[in-house]
């Protein structure tokens, strides 16, 4: 088998953005005047932002909500982020099998790397403001071998770009919505993943 190129999900799945992202939601209510529930918005983190922001935003709101949001994001959602456990090791079990790590989110690509370089975590691509189905369009540019993240959409991507779906259970979403979403393996966190990407491996050169 050749090495692994893996894909990953950012919020939920490599870091937990839930503090900062509730600070940045909070910041927009005191900005807009607009009340956001900011423990519930962060309770189901993985669609794009403009879903979130019209469950809150009239609709000729929504496009200036979302520019706001994304000015504040900086100051107040990246210094609170921290990795979720196991992703360190998920990312560098990946390089000593000499493989390739993606980050492909539905976050916007600049705010991504943000995430990124203020953690230290190390990835040789990153495609951005992508959901869903549009997930496997970056998957297949750069010939990943799977896909790991914490929403059924998230599986719905490895399907379409034809991938192994890997789910971890540290989002909105159970291990039984993972698997019945697509999910070939389902992971309580990443702390499990190297074992598991060594299964993979495994499996496949028997094949």
């Amino acid at each position: 088998m050749p090495a692994p190129t893996v894909g990953f999900d950012l919020d939920m799945t490599l870091v937990d953005s839930r503090p900062g992202i509730a600070a940045t939601f909070r910041a927009l209510t005191a900005r807009t005047g607009v009340p956001v529930d900011a423990d519930l918005a962060v309770s189901r983190l993985g669609p794009p932002l403009r879903t979130e922001l019209a469950y809150w935003f009239p609709p000729e709101q929504v496009e200036s909500a979302v520019l706001a949001y994304r000015e504040l994001y900086p100051a107040y959602a990246i210094t609170p982020t921290v990795p979720m456990p196991g992703a360190r090791e998920a990312v560098e079990a990946i390089r000593a099998r000499g493989g390739r790590v993606l980050v492909v989110t539905a976050k916007m690509g600049r705010l991504a790397r943000l995430h990124l370089d203020h953690l230290g975590l190390k990835v040789d691509e990153l495609a951005g403001d992508l959901f869903a189905e549009q997930k496997a369009i970056a998957l297949r540019e750069h010939d990943a071998t799977h896909y790991v993240g914490d929403h059924v959409a998230d599986m719905v991507a490895a399907e379409a770009a034809g991938l192994p779906g890997i789910g971890v259970a540290t989002g909105p979403c159970s291990a039984q919505e993972l698997r019945a979403a697509g999910a070939k393996l389902v992971l309580d966190d990443l702390v499990g993943f190297p074992a598991a990407l060594d299964g993979m491996i495994q499996l496949a050169l028997e094949q």
